[in-house]
């Protein structure tokens, strides 16, 4: 029993020192593989600070910029006309169709013009029986004149033998009272007359009416422009200045109306009186072909619930690309600011502390800088503090750096034109 516990103890001393044997070994391999790890960490951080990261560069550039406005704008028909008959009657032809460019003075409609015609025929035989009447009339009156005349010497010759005591006053007044009745009728003949001139004149003046009310039988364009929809068809019997049958939109030129922040207001009306102001139309996927007109209406008032002020601005649109109710975006040129100092946007990187660049310094180092960054036209923001022309900044590869980091300028942009 004595012998069986002795050999157990035994036992127990061989694998507790087994136990420390294999720990001290464990430890010695972990802080040799530390030792290592730390080893090849300090070599690779040397490597890296002293592996030039490779960057694209610019140079910063001092230049002429324009200062622009921005807004979206709808387009709008320079003019629209509804057009309305003016007679009434049967439409008895459509000269177009639906969506055609009409120019000024194209036949449109035409409405049955025969009652019309008829109307004028009237009137015109009317103005032949006036123009008679007066003939006549003028006729009598020369007629009637001679013998007024004649009665006249009578009248005086009796008048004078009255005096000398050879006539009788009963004779003498024979004489005097047939002048007197052809004179009456002198001015008869002349009243007639009259009455037929004003007969012929108000003849004339419904024949004018007539023939006026016949030609709005021919409905012609009154404008350059695109037709709408049809609103009757051929056929139909329409009233004067009933509905309208036809509406046309003046797309050329056509009109762009905007609205602009009213703190911008000062300088859009101070530039505006110096001279036309720019104004870009630019429409979804045509970027790259804006197009150019001037601005041509300032509205009188700020829109007090928006703080805006409505704008507009006219273009030649001769090859249609703008179309009334469209939505583009608008770039208007204000002024122009020289001696700007410009970089490449995409040079300007955004910090906790705001906007910086990264500026190579000769010794092609990198230093991170702040700067105040203006506004942006074109993918170049001009600088309004912290770089100088003639300096060059990284354009790309930023996320590898850090200051004092060394680089290698693989190929210079040149997005920045002087």
């Amino acid at each position: 029993m004595r012998y069986f516990l002795s050999i157990k103890s035994a036992r127990g001393f061989h694998v507790k020192a087994f136990t420390a044997i294999i720990a001290a070994s464990l430890l010695a391999s972990s802080l040799l593989v530390s030792s290592c790890s730390g080893t090849r960490a300090s070599s690779a951080n040397r490597e890296a600070a002293t592996t030039a990261v490779p960057v694209t560069a610019a140079t910063v550039v001092q230049k002429t910029v324009p200062v622009q406005t921005r807004a979206i704008g709808n387009v709008e028909a320079s003019s629209t006309v509804q057009v309305k008959a003016q007679v009434g009657g049967e439409l008895t032809k459509v000269s177009f169709t639906e969506g055609q460019f009409v120019k000024k003075g194209d036949m449109l409609f035409t409405i049955d013009p025969r009652p019309l015609e008829a109307a004028i025929n009237q009137i015109e035989a009317n103005i032949q029986k006036d123009i008679a009447q007066v003939k006549q009339a003028q006729a009598n009156l020369a007629k009637d004149a001679a013998q007024a005349k004649n009665a006249q010497v009578e009248e005086q010759r009796y008048a004078d033998l009255l005096e000398k005591g050879v006539v009788s006053k009963e004779q003498y007044e024979q004489f005097r009272t047939s002048f007197e009745a052809f004179q009456a009728t002198v001015n008869a003949d002349k009243a007639a007359i009259n009455s037929s001139e004003q007969a012929v004149k108000a003849d004339q003046a419904n024949l004018a009416s007539g023939k006026l009310q016949l030609s709005y039988c021919y409905i012609r364009s009154p404008i350059d422009g695109r037709t709408g929809s049809l609103m009757v068809q051929q056929g139909n019997l329409i009233k004067a200045n009933d509905v309208p049958i036809v509406v046309i939109d003046q797309v050329d030129p056509i009109r762009v109306s905007f609205a602009v922040p009213e703190q911008q207001l000062a300088d859009i009306k101070k530039y505006s009186d110096e001279g036309s102001l720019k104004v870009e139309a630019v429409i979804a996927g045509q970027e790259q072909q804006p197009v150019t007109g001037t601005l041509s209406f300032m509205d009188n008032a700020v829109d007090a619930t928006t703080g805006t002020i409505r704008l507009k601005g006219v273009f030649s649109n001769s090859d249609k690309r703008l179309w009334p109710g469209e939505f583009v975006s608008i770039v208007l040129t204000v002024s122009l600011q020289a001696d700007a100092v410009v970089v490449p946007s995409h040079a300007v990187q955004q910090g906790q502390s705001g906007a910086y660049v990264f500026v190579i310094k000769p010794g092609l180092t990198v230093e991170s800088r702040p700067v105040a960054a203006g506004r942006s036209l074109g993918g170049e923001t001009v600088i309004e503090k912290g770089l100088s022309p003639g300096e060059s900044v990284v354009t790309d590869g930023q996320l590898r750096l850090a200051p004092g980091a060394k680089v290698e300028v693989k190929s210079a942009m040149s997005e920045v034109q002087p």
